[in-house]
């Protein structure tokens, strides 16, 4: 209601100044009109009219906004508190006190608004009326001018002197699987989907005796005569240049360059919502396996697919069985929902095994469709536990535990706390941005238990026991130190005795601390692995301190960059090659001492002329270089070889044609000169020439040779 009601107002305060423009202007231009009218012909008036008008038009939409309404409401009356905008904005997306503004202004806006039309400008009215009044003295007194002389037409005049395009029609029938209509277009040139048939009628006065379309890279088409009118047609699939060309006695007209872009058909578009990750581990108790897809393609989708994979079994004895299911999805033809529930119970799973699901969707593009396919998303069945410490020696362990899941939950629980702010009190949420800091210091802690870091509350529990009593260590104590909650300790520490000399530095580790320079002891993982690792941990800390201090939004980006870093951890592999020893070819024991130099290769020869990449474009940019005219036909085989797909195929194509038409033109030449720099091959590095040496080094080197010669 607010709304309509400044709508309202601002239209009359737009109305008001409309009508004072339009008494001000249309005298005086009513004069000038007439004085136009005599001078300059009828032609030149209704230009400047239209000028005047559109200036008019831009100026008053530019000053009479809703928003230049709402600052004049704002200088003009002090209830809105200079804060009238609030009327246009979302009351969702507001704060809680800018909402409470909001409502006031709404309640004063009710109470009535002040009347901001601008007043009637008395004076200025009076001028306008007078400056047109000199306007028509002055008109009056200045005799009209005389007519223009009509032409005389000689036969000479009449005669053609170019051949013309007089009519130009291009027809447009795009590919069927498209589902688009033909169109027709008097433009030479246009944008067309990929595949679609061209048909060109035109017609030239005077006829020539033959014409053809010229295309960029030298393919022609020639055009067929009907009577007056020349056709052609083609499928395009790429972009073009392309230009007309005759042979007749007479030139051209129009020799322009026309465009030709080509709308690519894109491959469909997969969106998975669900499942929300691409490894996930079968829950207790999980029977099914959801999945909810989107896909969307700019023509149409076709057939769609699961493909489901089952890997059982485990090192080398691996069996996979593969199965394909059809999909049918809900929508239109261009925008498609997919739903599909995967029965795991019936796929006779084992502890150990892995489903692998990945899903396929084709457009209906003729004669090959395109396909498009997710990402792998697997359901592994946790194995049963084994033995971690049974066979482990000397092995490094490639990928950590399961509780890397617990990243990604800390960013969810983040978020909702962010959303939850405004129905939060301060202090609460605080406590609650703490909370979750704590559990981000857990996790941190127990990824630091990979790369042999302790715990921080550990040493002081750990060392505190021993102080307690006559000197004596209380061993309960102890005990009950080391296994309190959160000391989750693996190194099995025990109290160490009061050193025997003071500054044993053995004895001070002893009692303080101890080390973690063995390998099998501080962490069993690679070490691209551990390097990994240790930037999720950087990470972490960061998280960890925003969050500690009442700050969620700020601890977000470091949490999405420890997430990433412990999935590129998760799929850290290991490829295990076979040792195999040099073989070397037999030899010849016969050949021995022999003097036999037959099949030897001569080590001298063996290296041979480096050769261009592409010889085509080196020819034509050293022709370039030396100011020679190109091999347009190289030129034109390199353009077929690399085709129109580049993004600046046609602007090269442009810049050649330029040359290839005006040889003579220098900036042409330059033209095409830097745009073929960045597509030449980088030259190969080489060691630098001896520098020429000065004269005191030519002297050195005179008297070295002076002293080797022999006299």
């Amino acid at each position: 209601m607010s709304l309509a009601v400044l709508q309202r107002e601002q239209a009359r305060v737009r109305r008001r100044r409309a009508a004072i423009a339009l008494a001000l202007l249309l005298p005086p231009a009513l004069a000038l009109a007439w004085l136009a009218q005599r001078h300059l012909g009828a032609g030149v008036v209704v230009a400047i009219a239209a000028a005047v008008s559109y200036a008019w038009w831009l100026l008053q939409e530019r000053r009479c906004d809703l928003r230049s309404y709402l600052r004049r409401l704002n200088s003009a009356d002090a209830r809105f508190d200079d804060s009238a905008e609030l009327l246009l904005a979302d009351a969702a997306t507001l704060t809680p006190l800018a909402q409470l503004q909001q409502q006031r202004l709404l309640a004063r806006v009710a109470d009535g608004l002040p009347d901001l039309r601008p007043a009637w400008p008395r004076r200025a009215l009076a001028g306008s009326l007078a400056l047109a009044g000199v306007l028509l003295v002055l008109s009056l007194w200045s005799p009209p001018a005389a007519p223009p002389a009509p032409a005389v037409t000689t036969p000479a005049a009449a005669a053609a002197t170019a051949v013309r395009l007089t009519a130009a029609t291009v027809t447009v029938t795009p590919p069927r699987y498209t589902g688009l209509p033909a169109s027709r277009s008097e433009d030479l040139g246009l944008r067309v989907p990929a595949g679609a048939q061209l048909q060109w009628q035109l017609q030239l006065q005077p006829p020539p005796r033959a014409a053809r379309l010229r295309f960029h890279d030298g393919r022609s088409l020639e055009l067929v005569r009907d009577g007056d009118s020349w056709s052609a047609q083609a499928r395009q699939d790429e972009a073009a240049l392309y230009r007309l060309e005759i042979d007749a006695d007479l030139p051209l007209q129009d020799e322009r360059r026309y465009r030709l872009d080509v709308i690519a058909d894109t491959p469909p578009q997969i969106r998975v919502d669900a499942p929300d990750r691409t490894l996930s581990l079968r829950e207790p108790g999980q029977s099914g396996w959801d999945f909810d897809i989107q896909a969307s393609d700019d023509y149409g989708l076709g057939e769609a697919s699961l493909e489901i994979v089952r890997a059982q079994g485990s090192g080398e004895n691996i069996q996979v069985k593969r199965d394909t299911v059809r999909l049918r999805g809900a929508g239109d033809a261009r925008e498609q929902r997919y739903r599909h529930r995967i029965h795991l119970d019936a796929l006779a799973l084992e502890p150990g095994d892995e489903v692998i699901v990945r899903f396929d969707v084709a457009d209906r593009r003729d004669p090959e469709a395109q396909h498009s396919r997710s990402a792998s998303y697997i359901l592994r069945l946790p194995p049963p536990q084994a033995d971690d410490g049974a066979g482990m020696e000397g092995l490094m362990r490639t990928a950590l535990p399961a509780f890397f899941r617990s990243q990604r939950q800390l960013i969810i629980d983040t978020e909702a706390l962010i959303a939850e702010r405004p129905k939060l009190s301060e202090d609460g949420f605080v406590a609650k941005s703490d909370a979750l800091g704590v559990e981000q210091k857990i996790l941190r802690l127990r990824y630091g238990q990979f790369l042999g870091e302790e715990f921080e509350s550990g040493r002081g529990a750990a060392h505190a026991a021993p102080a307690a009593g006559d000197g004596h260590a209380d061993k309960d104590g102890a005990d009950k130190a080391a296994e309190a909650p959160g000391e989750d300790h693996d190194h099995d520490h025990a109290a160490a005795a009061a050193p025997q000399r003071f500054g044993d530095a053995g004895n001070v580790l002893a009692e303080f601390g101890h080390t973690h320079d063995h390998t099998e002891a501080a962490t069993l993982l690679d070490p691209q692995t551990k390097r990994i690792l240790k930037a999720a941990l950087e990470q972490m800390w960061q998280a960890e301190l925003q969050l500690r201090t009442g700050k969620p939004q700020q601890a977000l980006p470091y949490e999405n960059k420890a997430l990433e870093q412990i999935k590129l951890v998760q799929q850290a592999s290991r490829i295990y090659l076979a040792r195999v020893g040099l073989e070397l070819p037999p030899v010849d024991e016969t050949r021995r001492l022999s003097g036999e130099r037959k099949d030897l290769r001569d080590s001298a020869s063996a290296a041979v002329a480096a050769t261009p990449a592409d010889a085509d474009l080196d020819a034509v940019w050293q022709s370039l270089r030396t100011g020679v005219a190109p091999d347009w036909e190289r030129w034109d085989a390199w353009q077929r070889r690399r085709g129109a797909t580049a993004a600046d195929a046609l602007d090269l194509a442009a810049a050649a044609d330029n040359l290839r038409r005006d040889p003579a033109c220098a900036a042409c030449r330059a033209e095409l000169r830097d745009r073929l720099w960045p597509l030449l091959p980088r030259a190969s590095a080489a060691s630098a020439g001896r520098a020429v040496p000065d004269a005191a080094g030519r002297a050195y080197l005179d008297a070295l040779r002076a002293t080797e010669t022999p006299p």
